[in-house]
């Protein structure tokens, strides 16, 4: 049971942040929106370099057929988001509304896969484990922003808002965790190896896709500047790590 405590411990502190990004943003919007491009790309550049950089090579040694599951679980994201999108949009007569209902779903099913995550990268190791969550804790913050923001614009008052919010980017972390880990932590090294090339996958898409178009959108300067010291940020970790 001690090795339970490390992924949960993650999650429920992944849970926190974003829900302090739901809070913060309740209370300082003006501020959130102009700090928010830099925390979603600094939150990129530590998603993205961590699997490449540590986790790929990590699952690769514990099974060579690992790149499979690493496009799966790219895969696996961007088509659950065209489901989300093509099934609510289809079932919504307001559609701006269906903006934020959509996020709030897709957010909601990326917070349970972080969940999943750190059930598979605990289970490999307390360093990819950390690693891992260090990435995926710090796109928190902003990730609870975005949810507030986009449920917000589709006209939903403050309070629902944030109550939504919770749910979707916050609470759903830590139940990720609970439900996953009794499967994940029994599995032989070679089935972890796959999953965790899965999740792999999930950070990529997540940090590529998820954010860095976020980001993007706002135009603002010195964004390439907060990607790149999210970057130094993983190698740095790594690196101390290898020494």
């Amino acid at each position: 049971m001690s090795s339970y405590w490390p992924p949960l411990i993650a999650s429920l502190l992944a849970c926190l942040i974003t829900s302090t990004g739901i809070y913060v943003i309740r209370k300082y919007e003006q501020w959130g929106r102009k700090a928010i491009a830099y925390f979603i790309c600094f939150a990129a550049g530590v998603l993205i370099a961590v699997p490449f950089l540590h986790i790929i090579p990590e699952s690769l040694k514990m099974n060579p057929t690992a790149p499979a599951f690493l496009l799966a679980g790219f895969l696996m994201l961007h088509l659950t988001n065209r489901y989300l999108e093509g099934f609510v949009c289809g079932k919504q007569a307001d559609r701006y509304r269906t903006v934020g209902v959509v996020a709030a779903l897709g957010i909601g099913f990326h917070s349970f896969v972080d969940g999943v995550v750190y059930s598979v990268t605990f289970s490999a190791s307390t360093f990819t484990g950390v690693l891992a969550a260090t990435g995926m804790i710090l796109h928190e913050f902003p990730e609870g922003i975005i949810t507030f923001l986009l449920l917000r614009q589709s006209g939903f008052n403050i309070r629902v808002a944030s109550v939504y919010a919770f749910l979707a980017a916050a609470i759903s972390t830590p139940v990720g965790t609970v439900v996953s880990y009794p499967f994940i932590s029994g599995l032989g090294r070679s089935t972890l190896g796959l999953l965790l090339a899965l999740s792999a996958g999930a950070l990529v898409y997540v940090g590529a896709t998820h954010l860095l178009p976020e980001a993007e959108r706002t135009h603002k300067k010195y964004t390439l500047l907060a990607l790149l010291g999210g970057i130094l940020v993983a190698v740095i970790i790594i690196l101390s790590k290898s020494h």
